[in-house]
């Protein structure tokens, strides 16, 4: 039997990175987590919007409620071919 996790310590370390969060509907989210409030409504900016898995769009800066959160996860910096860093 796991403990409950306080959820607050994790959304605060992915403060400043790159994450993934996924709706219940279904929809996708790839973005920098720039904030995250006392309700853990959460603003992410360069936001790119993916359905099924394929991108459908950029969407620059949204905010997200957190009870239309599935689940939200780190995802790793993409680099570009000469090693620097994508935006």
């Amino acid at each position: 039997m796991s403990l409950p996790l306080n959820p607050n310590p994790f959304l605060n370390g992915l403060t400043g990175k790159p994450v993934m969060v996924k709706l219940k509907w279904g929809m996708e989210y790839k973005g920098y987590l720039m904030s995250v409030n006392g309700y853990m409504n959460m603003q992410i900016e360069n936001t790119e919007e993916y359905i099924d898995g394929a991108l459908s769009g950029h969407l620059g800066e949204i905010l997200i409620r957190y009870n239309h959160v599935l689940y939200i996860r780190g995802v790793e910096e993409e680099k570009e071919e000469d090693g620097e860093m994508k935006e």
